[in-house]
């Protein structure tokens, strides 16, 4: 009997090719966005899976609280991981401190290989490997890293530094780290082969931090500074309360606050983040910068836009096989007749269903590869076609394929196994329109959805566009800058480089300052500002520079005038502190003092406002100054220069000049340098993939969307063929015939439109409220969001008329 269904159902799907196709084509669409979104979502979903007791494991981080708001960090002080080490707590069974580090070089002096950058060194010690999953390859897990200049390498790292050396014969060697610090080998761990988080490859030992520090966090440690490089993992004994552990964060928290700082509103608290929040937590950062961060709330509408489209798939098929119900009539009717029962009329019907399914299974596949190419710039390295071989992917898909079946397939069984056979052989009682209701309802669903992405896809790109033509304040054109390295401070070198790039003839200014005026960076100071009885606490970010700064980037001062010179503590203060102040007047603020560090800094000038950050961020206090703490640490280590915008072509022939006359100064130390278009480019690169998605959802849905409107426009037409061939007899032209079939689509599609458009306005009125600056709801958006999709439908409609219409009339009445 099985073999007769398969035989039926090839036979069945070969006779109807057209809408076989159709609902393989529509069907893939949908299960290839699926498949890919789905292994999207799989990937970022078992991240650190892998440990053991991960539910135990938790990362305390530092939320800061003030009247402006709350901020995080991921980092805490580093007296924290001491303290709760000293506590010896029962219901801790590992306190696991790290500070990330970020070498210069690092060097195998036995075989002379020098390496520099080397990525993801930390300094750990011993309870780092108990608190998560290593396999040892060489060396024991027990007191590696107990004793000041050792180090534990990954097998990657092992390759990379002692090419050809077997694991053990690597211990006892030594590496030494900027010239300075040593570290002997102690063992050897494997690569994590499953997807982790945690992407450390050296562990140098964290007494050695101590007394050779690579970071500030060793140096600057104390109860009130937090520094991100500074981690604290802890590892809970089994049944041990959370609350019990979050009470002790919180008292020691309120044990080293500063009185000055809570009369004011301001203090610290701890925060258990546990280890599943890692890699979605929006507050903090992960440690691999090249990986794009997760968000849970993109994988939710990744999970709808490919909810969206499998259905419209799905969709597809329910119509055009309701609407070929009254072709298989007589077929029905004769196997009732021979005594086939409902529930083997059903089990036929859908049997068919999955061949179709999994037929669209098969090309999706293909699709999905193409896919994974096409979106190769927006989605995680790690998400390829390997990630189907996974037991997990593999039972969705075959769950999927199922349910699809019975989505798509139950219905259309259900209603052709339900016709009575006597009707049907006498040919009564079978009228074609008693389900046409459910395929309009369906129909309508689907230019619904392709209409709200259209409307959304315009929406997304006219608000791109506006963000990024919209003046930031400032000048961004033909600027560019580069950081001096860190770890030479000298001043002199500093001086040097700008004197030498003045010389070059394309170079119109240069000067040394800090970040750009717009960054991904902030340095921010709490300030108190007194007026008599009056006082005002707020955070204020400081940008530095010089007056050379100050007119390259073309900032506007309103009042007073700038700091003196480079070194003296004088600021000028933005509009938007002004207005914090509740000052209209700038010259009014000229000769007050701020209080920052409980030391007193005269205000000099007023700045016109400017965005610090993209323009989903409103403006923040600012102020500019000089190098103003450079007896502490010099903030000057930022070359500017501009180019001239008239001679574009001649800007490499420039930036390699400058590179030779960094080598000469910095030979040990790489070159990057980076326009200041390019960073405002990158305020946006989440919107810009939102973009691209919404691109290819809405291409996607409209192709769906079109194929099942082109099957149910055909069958229209096979079902009036006598009507339309009477009409053309009787003088009926091809203008007349095609508003004779548009009439029926077009009141969906303008139906659809009606729907979509409150939808789409909701939908992108709150995505818009991320923004600080937005564009507006235009009304010719929707506008031509409608008439897209009416032109589509009237082109399909219109092409299908013309083929109807090069028939001969006599043809078409002899049909039976």
């Amino acid at each position: 009997m099985f073999k007769n269904y398969i035989k039926t159902a090839v036979r069945s799907i070969w006779k109807n090719k057209v809408f076989s196709t159709i609902n393989i084509v529509g069907l893939s669409i949908g299960l290839s966005a699926a498949f890919v979104i789905g292994a999207i979502i799989y990937y970022d979903m078992t991240f650190d899976k892998f440990h053991n007791e991960s539910s135990r494991i938790f990362r305390v981080t530092t939320q800061f609280n003030n009247p402006e708001g709350d901020f995080y960090n991921s980092g805490v002080t580093v007296r924290l991981g001491e303290a709760l080490t000293d506590l010896n707590m029962s219901e801790l069974e590992t306190v696991a401190p790290f500070l990330t580090a970020y070498p210069l070089k690092v060097e195998n002096q036995k075989l002379g290989l020098l390496f520099k950058r080397p990525d993801f060194v930390i300094y750990a010690n011993d309870d780092y490997f108990k608190t998560f999953n290593y396999q040892w390859l060489a060396g024991s897990q027990k007191n590696a890293l107990n004793e000041p200049n050792t180090v534990v390498l990954s097998e990657a790292k092992v390759a990379t530094y002692f090419p050809d050396q077997k694991f053990d014969e690597v211990l006892g060697e030594t590496l030494m780290y900027n010239d300075t610090i040593s570290a002997v080998v102690t063992g050897v761990v494997a690569n994590f082969k499953r997807r982790s988080d945690l992407v450390f490859e050296e562990f140098i030992s964290l007494k050695t931090a101590d007394l050779q520090d690579m970071t500030s966090a060793v140096t600057d440690a104390h109860w009130h500074n937090t520094n991100s490089a500074s981690q604290l993992f802890i590892k809970l004994a089994a049944k041990s309360d959370t609350g019990q552990i979050q009470k002790v964060l919180d008292a020691l928290s309120k044990e080293h606050e500063e009185k000055e700082m809570v009369a004011i509103g301001r203090s610290n608290s701890f925060y258990m983040q546990p280890m599943a929040d890692l890699h979605f937590d929006p507050n903090y950062y992960t440690f691999d910068f090249n990986e794009s961060r997760a968000s849970l709330s993109v994988l939710r509408n990744l999970a709808l836009v490919a909810l969206f489209l499998l259905l419209l798939g799905c969709i597809n098929f329910i119509n055009l096989n309701t609407a070929q119900a009254s072709q298989r009539a007589k077929e029905i009717g004769i196997r009732k007749t021979l005594g086939s029962s409902k529930k083997q009329l059903i089990f036929q019907f859908l049997g068919e269903t999955f061949l179709l399914t999994v037929g669209a299974g098969i090309l999706s596949i293909g699709l999905s590869h193409w896919l994974l190419q096409i979106f190769s710039e927006f989605i995680p390295a790690g998400v390829t076609l390997e990630l189907y071989a996974d037991p997990l992917p593999i039972i969705g898909i075959a769950l999927l394929l199922l349910v699809v079946t019975l989505f798509s397939g139950f219905y259309p069984a259900l209603i052709l196994s339900g016709y009575k056979p006597i009707s049907v052989l006498k040919i009564e009682g079978i009228k074609s329109d008693q389900r046409a209701g459910l395929r309009k309802y369906l129909t309508v669903f689907q230019f619904t959805i392709a209409q709200v992405f259209i409307i959304a896809t315009l929406l997304v790109g006219k608000q791109l566009n506006y963000v990024m033509k919209k003046d930031m304040g400032f000048q961004t054109e033909a600027l560019a800058f580069f950081r001096t390295p860190w770890s030479q401070p000298s001043m002199e070198k500093k001086v040097r480089i700008i004197k030498e790039i003045e010389q070059l003839p394309l170079i119109s200014e240069v000067t040394l300052g800090g970040q750009p005026p717009a960054s991904f960076s902030t340095h921010s100071i709490g300030v108190l500002f007194q007026d008599g009885a009056k006082e005002v606490n707020t955070d204020l970010q400081l940008i530095y520079g010089d007056k050379d700064y100050f007119s390259m980037y073309n900032l506007q001062l309103l009042a007073g005038r700038l700091p003196l010179n480079d070194t003296i503590r004088e600021f000028v203060v933005n509009e938007t502190y002004l207005k914090q102040l509740g000052i209209t007047n700038p010259e009014a603020l000229i000769g007050q003092s701020i209080k920052a560090d409980k030391e007193k800094h005269p205000i000099v000038g007023v700045m016109k406002d400017f965005n610090q950050r993209s323009l989903k961020t409103g403006i923040e206090p600012m102020a500019f100054t000089g190098d103003a703490f450079r007896s502490q640490r010099s903030q000057f280590n930022t070359v500017h220069f501009k180019l001239p915008a008239e001679h574009s072509a001649q800007w490499p022939e420039t930036i390699a000049q400058i590179e030779t006359i960094w080598k000469n100064i910095y030979p040990s130390s790489d070159f990057e340098y980076r326009f200041m278009e390019d960073t405002i480019e990158r305020f946006y690169t989440q919107e810009r993939k939102v973009s691209t998605l919404l691109q290819w959802a809405t291409g996607l849905a409209i192709l769906i969307s079109c194929l099942g409107l082109l099957g149910l426009v055909i069958y229209t037409t096979q079902r009036r063929v006598k009507e339309l061939g009477i009409r053309k007899v009787l003088g009926a032209s091809l203008a007349q015939l095609n508003l004779l079939l548009c009439k029926e689509f077009l009141v969906v599609v303008g139906i659809a439109f009606v729907i979509a458009a409150p939808i789409a306005w909701w939908g992108m009125h709150k995505w818009l409220q991320d923004f600080s600056y937005k564009t507006s709801m235009s009304w010719w958006v929707f506008i031509i969001s409608g008439l897209v999709m009416l032109l589509i439908a009237l082109t399909i409609i219109s092409l299908r008329t013309i083929v109807v219409d090069r028939v001969n009339p006599i043809k078409s009445l002899r049909t039976e």
